[in-house]
């Protein structure tokens, strides 16, 4: 079956998809010995596709990684101001892998990341509403803040759905919360309890769809068995 060349790379494990559009431009990328061009396709069943004069790897077998992500690493690949990245921690697990989406620099706990893009590009598209729980350390006026937070539906002229929130343990001025959402917009979290006039102390990712975090230790990772992946596939051919 045909497809673009940037996306032949990338499952490759050659280079990301924006970085293949570099190689192909910069003359690195043949087909079939003659320079592609941007846009083009072809079926590596069929067509000899190199990079530097080497023929393309035989794609690698769909795997998906469970990653405790840890303060202080970006959710990239690679990053141009020299900080640590997620890739860093996973690179001893013999392919390329992609986040499925975003954890910030100073959130933590579970990140997926896998070598699918259908199955990523399904699990990240708004329509599907895979559930994310967080568990949230805060300050500030904590009384009440659970029903303040659940009774957001707009974030700053965006609209949100109402989050499920539960209060794990408190004082009178800090609180744990439990925090359940349905969609993936930037920092949400954090604008949610800005909102609602909390700071953020810690924020961690413990459960997305089917997945817990559970006792898996802060930098470490673990393939998904065959059963949680179909549950993943499953979530993500439901649209809500």
């Amino acid at each position: 079956m045909e497809e673009r060349l940037q996306k032949l790379l990338s499952a490759a494990g050659v280079c990301s998809r924006r970085a293949a559009e570099g190689y192909i431009t910069a003359g690195r990328v043949t087909v079939n010995g003659a320079p592609a061009e941007l846009g083009q396709r072809a079926d590596p069943d069929r067509d000899e596709v190199c990079v530097d004069g080497k023929p393309l790897a035989p794609r690698a077998e769909p795997v998906c990684l469970l990653l405790n992500k840890p303060r202080g690493y970006v959710t990239t690949l690679s990053d141009e101001q020299g900080r640590r990245t997620v890739a860093d921690l996973v690179a001893d697990c013999g392919v390329r892998v992609y986040p499925v989406g975003r954890l910030d620099l100073d959130s933590e706990g579970l990140l997926l990341l896998t070598n699918d893009g259908a199955l990523a590009q399904h699990l990240m598209h708004p329509s599907h509403e895979v559930s994310k729980t967080y568990h949230v350390s805060v300050y500030g006026p904590v009384a009440g803040a659970a029903e303040r937070l659940a009774a957001l539906t707009d974030l700053e002229g965006e609209a949100i759905r109402p989050a499920q929130v539960e209060v794990l343990r408190g004082t009178k001025q800090t609180a744990e919360l439990a925090v359940t959402i349905h969609e993936g917009k930037n920092r949400q979290i954090r604008r949610m309890c800005a909102a609602c006039g909390l700071t953020v102390k810690r924020l961690r990712r413990v459960r997305e769809h089917s997945l817990e975090l559970g006792d898996l230790p802060p930098g470490k990772w673990r393939f998904l068995t065959p059963e949680e992946v179909a549950a993943l596939r499953d979530a993500s051919e439901k649209p809500s």
